[in-house]
């Protein structure tokens, strides 16, 4: 009877062996599985921000998009200021007196037909444009980058009676017309720049895009 109750004594002490080993190979198996998934998920969240950068953001890419503006509410003798690739664009509605002024001062300026300046060809004319009442410009004087301010109307108190109307860079002086041409004598060297532009119908530009434009 003593040797059954050592036998049975045996068998139980082998069964929870056999279990607390088997408890043990469940917990090495869930520690591997939980330490992978943790390791993955911090490969994850570490990965995240780096194939992110790689990413444009949706300002990096409306700053490069074409920009289309509704002309159809600019009364004529105004000017209407938006953003393109992060720069000022200037479009003036030129009434016919302003038409008028661009033919009588062509000897005081640097570059009056602009063979020296920026523009589409379809711009390089005497009022710089795709139509005669409608200048797209940059409005950054092309000396330093500065903000130039209109000055549309003739015989400016600051600038004098011949002043014919156009942008004035009070920074360093430097001139230009209502065609965005720069005067003789200051420290800009070019006329401003004309953007790529297109018209759709007669109401909407679109700047930053010119397919289709004849020259």
């Amino acid at each position: 009877r003593a040797c059954r109750c050592r036998i049975a004594g045996n068998q139980e002490f082998q069964e929870e062996q056999l279990v607390s080993e088997e408890a043990s190979v469940s917990r090495r198996r869930f520690l591997v599985v939980a330490t992978s998934v943790t390791g993955a998920v911090g490969l994850a969240m570490t990965a995240a921000p780096f194939i992110a950068s790689f990413r444009p953001s949706a300002r990096a890419q409306a700053l490069g998009a074409p920009v289309e503006v509704d002309i159809s509410k600019i009364e004529a003798g105004a000017m209407v200021r938006v953003q393109w690739r992060g720069q000022p664009v200037w479009i003036l509605r030129r009434d016919p007196d302003m038409l008028g002024r661009l033919g009588d001062h062509a000897s005081v300026l640097r570059d009056p037909d602009s063979k020296e300046s920026i523009q589409p060809a379809y711009a390089a004319n005497a009022t710089r444009s795709i139509r005669p009442d409608v200048l797209v410009v940059i409005g950054s004087c092309t000396h330093l980058g500065c903000a130039p301010v209109e000055k549309l109307q003739p015989a400016d108190a600051e600038l004098g009676a011949d002043w014919p109307g156009g942008f004035f860079c009070p920074c360093h002086g430097s001139k230009f017309d209502l065609a965005g041409r720069v005067y003789a004598g200051v420290p800009a060297p070019t006329n401003l720049v004309v953007p790529p532009h297109r018209f759709v119908g007669d109401s909407m530009i679109i700047v930053g895009e010119d397919t289709g434009v004849d020259a």
